[in-house]
């Protein structure tokens, strides 16, 4: 396997997700009993904020007999700087990694080990994140329910992984503990023509509890364009994932969230093949934002 692939909290490789929709909520029979709450993202012109990324993943590939497990480990970074809140509430930000400790073992080899504060070099294979720590990945300008209304990538090869799902999508009405709602999704996955073939995947939604002004929120994405192609699978098997989100609701903005996938595909390189993706990536939001200035070359 490819570090570029299971590099994932970091780097997504080729395919990008976007936000296209949002769908309605589905009302349970007691939400007239229950208190609603009206879920929306808050942002500051100069607020810089930052989450401590941790991303697992093993990769177990089999073909034509051969068997390989590729693991990774990710500890990084991820800062979002906002530069503009418009009146209409959406807002702008630029989205990159300011640090990342990477650990990349295979089958048979020594591991290898990357850390960007420490390491002046990256190690083979690890040049495209080395390049991508500390310089604005993208220009994004979401709606407060987290709908993606524009985004300018400026890192090309290394796009930021989960940074398709930048956001969870919020409900469109207040909700109550129960209550769930849905978002589209667009998966743009390169195919060995050059070509390019666009996935809808669905994002499923449900207000689980309220406690202390903190939402927990679950959370699970499902492939919903029919793939024959076990290739195509592949690449996009990680991204069939299930988890929970907390949510600050009086400050707008994720605390934290944990994101799991555990997905197998055989045949994706012939008959006698098979790759099975396991992996955990968890977010966990750090202190009180800093400000920041935007300039027009950021912007």
């Amino acid at each position: 396997m490819k570090i570029g692939m299971v590099a994932g909290s970091l780097l997504c490789g080729a395919v990008c997700l976007s936000f296209t929709a949002a769908g309605a909520e589905e009302p349970n029979g007691k939400q007239a009993e229950s208190q609603e709450y009206l879920l929306r993202y808050q942002f500051h012109p100069g607020d810089a904020l930052r989450w401590t990324v941790v991303h697992r993943c093993r990769i177990r590939t089999s073909v034509s007999g051969s068997t390989q497990t590729a693991e990774t480990t990710t500890t990084s970074i991820k800062v979002w700087r906002v530069y503009e809140v418009k009146p209409d509430r959406s807002v702008v930000f630029d989205h990159l990694v300011e640090s990342v400790d990477m650990r990349h073992s295979l089958s048979g080899r020594d591991e290898v080990h990357y850390n960007s504060r420490t390491d002046p070099c990256a190690p083979h294979g690890f040049e495209d994140v080395a390049r991508a720590v500390g310089v604005p990945l993208a220009l994004v300008t979401i709606d407060n329910q987290g709908k993606v209304l524009r985004r300018k990538q400026n890192f090309v090869k290394a796009s930021v992984a989960g940074q398709g799902e930048i956001t969870i999508q919020l409900p469109e009405h207040a909700v109550a503990v129960g209550n769930r709602w849905s978002g589209q999704n667009n998966l743009d996955v390169p195919l060995s023509d050059g070509s390019v073939r666009r996935i809808r995947a669905m994002q499923s939604y449900k207000l689980e509890s309220v406690r202390t002004g903190i939402a927990t929120i679950s959370m699970s994405t499902q492939i919903m364009t029919p793939i024959q192609d076990p290739a195509i699978e592949a690449q996009v098997l990680q991204y069939e994932t299930s988890g929970s989100v907390r949510f600050d609701i009086d400050r707008g903005q994720i605390l934290g969230r944990q994101i799991d996938v555990d997905k197998s595909v055989v045949g994706f390189r012939g008959e006698a093949s098979s790759i099975r993706y396991i992996g955990r990536s968890t977010e966990e939001y750090l202190a009180t934002p800093e400000k920041v200035v935007a300039t027009s070359a950021t912007r």
